[in-house]
């Protein structure tokens, strides 16, 4: 599919921000795992948590869906999971595989988990590391420290250390298995914490399902004893990342916009966007619940760390591509290992719009300054989203493999032209 994005002169209206990705997969996985019927209210059906609900029912959950609220009902199997059937594709959802590969180790016999080609180059040893010191048997097929992964039931327990500069996905995936661990599970985080916003939200999620788990040592270690989640009705709040699309167009342009469902206490790291795109001159106002935009379309450039908030670097490498000045991007090495290299597809995409963008080792340098053209995706969603606000702004942009905004935000170019108020999208093949 290509989608073509012309020019918008204003962007204007209220919006509900779509659910959280993070939550959603985290509270049907563990919803899954929990004793007892739990309620999942608001949760966001895209192909990533669909892996994920897809890999609770292979568990053995039972999943139901409603048809007219879209609330998901889960009766969980209370730790007691089955060998799934069939070896388990999660696509190219990274959050379910690195969870799951945890949550394998709860079942009997063998689990076989991989993904489409682009995840199958998503590194994995260091988690395959850890779990063995817990005397979990998991191991790379191809011997690569890549899926496919191949997990062996049993989960003893005991101590661990894990790197925190690679995935802070590794670190949730121990720690929401844990509770059902044979013996109590330590884990101890090396070196630097990188997107330590995301390990707050499973902690979290997991204290409302009923499990004690907290930080320990300066927030550099855990203690997780042997214990259930328990059934719960759980309402997922509004996505940071998501919105950080509809807070940048709205940023980009003359604008009037309120995005309803985001919480200004929210764990999300990502809600870092708010702050991003006051410094680049917008006017925001944070209330309880909701973000309002009111943007004059004059940006300045800015210097941003988005090591905690990684998802956002192609959301700032757009706006800093239509700023005056310049904006360096720095604190992203781990972007590099998402669904793409996310530093070398931002520079590479954005140099064909006449963007002057200098590729660093953990960020990039971007002199504002963009015009229409083609680029591709790369199969991956949030470029997508961050390559159609440029073309909001400057006009004649054409995505190339643009589906895949499903991945995270369905019918995402479905609210912006409703925002924009004219039909601003041709789309082919789709």
């Amino acid at each position: 599919m290509e989608l073509t994005v012309q020019q918008a002169e204003r962007i204007e209206g209220i919006v509900k921000a779509p659910p959280s990705k993070s939550y959603t997969h985290r509270a049907f996985i563990i919803a899954a795992l929990a004793e007892g019927k739990s309620i999942i209210r608001d949760p966001l059906y895209s192909e990533d948590t669909n892996a994920s609900l897809d890999a609770c029912r292979a568990f053995g959950s039972e999943v139901q869906v409603d048809e007219d609220d879209g609330h998901c009902t889960i009766k969980g199997v209370g730790g007691q999971l089955k060998t799934p059937e069939n070896v388990l594709n999660v696509k190219n959802s990274g959050t379910t595989l690195r969870i799951m590969t945890s949550v394998s180790a709860l079942a009997p016999g063998y689990t076989v988990l991989t993904g489409d080609k682009s995840l199958r180059k998503r590194p994995m040893q260091d988690l395959l590391d850890s779990l063995k010191q817990l005397e979990v048997s998991a191991f790379s097929t191809r011997n690569n420290g890549m899926p496919p992964v191949i997990v062996k039931g049993g989960f003893k327990g005991g101590k661990t250390e894990i790197k925190g500069n690679v995935s802070s996905q590794f670190i949730s995936s121990i720690l929401i298995a844990s509770p059902y661990a044979e013996n109590a599970v330590n884990l101890h985080v090396k070196g630097k914490f990188i997107s330590k916003p995301y390990v707050d939200m499973t902690l979290d999620i997991m204290r409302k399902f009923g499990v004690q788990a907290e930080y320990e040592r300066s927030e550099s270690s855990f203690h997780i004893e042997p214990q259930s989640y328990k059934k719960r009705n759980y309402t997922v709040e509004g996505d940071y990342s998501s919105a950080s699309y509809i807070i940048a167009a709205a940023a980009a342009l003359k604008s009037d916009v309120t995005i309803k469902n985001l919480l200004h206490d929210s764990k999300q790291g990502d809600k870092l966007i708010v702050d991003i795109v006051q410094d680049m001159g917008c006017d925001v106002k944070v209330k309880r619940d909701e973000v309002k935009i009111s943007g004059h379309g004059k940006l300045k450039g800015v210097d941003v760390d988005l090591q905690n908030a990684p998802d956002l670097l192609p959301t700032v490498a757009a706006l800093g591509s239509i700023s005056h000045g310049k904006t360096r991007i720095t604190g992203v090495e781990h972007a590099r290992y998402k669904e793409t290299d996310r530093i070398q597809t931002c520079a590479s995409e954005l140099s064909k719009l006449g963007v002057n963008v200098q590729e660093e080792k953990d960020g990039l340098l971007i002199e504002g300054g963009v015009h229409g053209g083609v680029v591709d995706s790369h199969m991956d969603h949030r470029l997508v989203m961050a390559l159609y606000i440029i073309g909001l702004k400057v006009g004649n942009v054409t995505i190339k493999n643009a589906s895949v905004y499903d991945v995270s935000f369905p019918k995402f170019p479905e609210i912006m032209k409703k925002l924009c108020r004219q039909e601003n999208d041709t789309k082919k093949g789709y």
